[in-house]
């Protein structure tokens, strides 16, 4: 079966193909704050986007209140004694919702979790807030285990950040294919994108669609990048 085998209007309001941004910043970032995520949100959408990443219900008001785009809401949540923490229960899952997401993106991971079992979780999402599902995984394994339980999307996000999973100096393409090639629900391709090449790229292995992140919503990390080209 081949992901990208639906073309156009997806669920969840994305359409595919589609560039996705991820608008987030960590607390250490100058950016940090749901004004510059807002700016962010439309910034990309100027730019092609065709749909946004965003981390909190505070992020996800204030950008659904800039934006039509489809946005697919996480909540990084940590629990102590657990490492999911991508949108990791019921309760945080419906903070997002409540605030605008159209698609809730959860860790989709074989890693224990807090409360709800991945199953119960994807199903309370779907039936109780009326929302898609995008499953962040590491692993083919994951990948086809979070399809066969329900989930609307599969996006590599968490490849190469698990402690199983194979580490990739860039994407994952051999995950990518792999995913396009067996699961019939649209692949996310996530993690560690830079180019444009490295995006069609994903899209030739049938990827629906590309988020990227850091590259285009960080500049610290961005200027630190260039950096390293300057001699000493």
């Amino acid at each position: 079966m081949q992901g990208t085998g639906d073309r156009g209007q997806g669920s969840g309001g994305l359409v595919f193909p589609s560039l996705i941004v991820s608008c987030q910043a960590r607390g250490d970032n100058p950016l940090q704050g749901s004004q510059f995520m807002a700016a962010m949100a439309q910034a990309a959408e100027q730019g092609g986007a065709r749909g946004i990443r965003a981390n909190g219900a505070e992020d996800v008001r204030a950008i659904r209140a800039v934006t039509t785009l489809p946005i697919i809401g996480i909540h990084k949540h940590w629990i102590e004694g657990y490492e999911v923490y991508i949108t990791p229960d019921f309760a945080a899952a419906k903070q997002v919702a409540e605030a605008g997401a159209d698609v809730i993106a959860l860790d989709a991971t074989a890693r224990p979790r807090p409360r709800e079992s991945l199953a119960e979780l994807i199903g309370l999402i779907q039936s109780e807030l009326g929302k898609r599902v995008c499953a962040d995984i590491s692993t083919l394994k994951e990948g086809l285990a979070a399809a066969e339980i329900g989930a609307d999307f599969v996006a590599t996000t968490l490849a190469g950040y698990t402690p199983y999973s194979p580490k990739t100096q860039g994407p994952d393409f051999d995950l990518i294919k792999q995913l396009a090639n067996l699961v019939a629900v649209p692949i996310v391709a996530e993690g560690r994108f830079w180019s444009p090449e490295e995006v069609s790229r994903a899209f030739e292995l049938g990827a629906s669609a590309v988020v990227i992140g850091t590259a285009i919503t960080n500049p610290l990390e961005i200027t630190r990048r260039f950096a390293q080209g300057v001699p000493t």
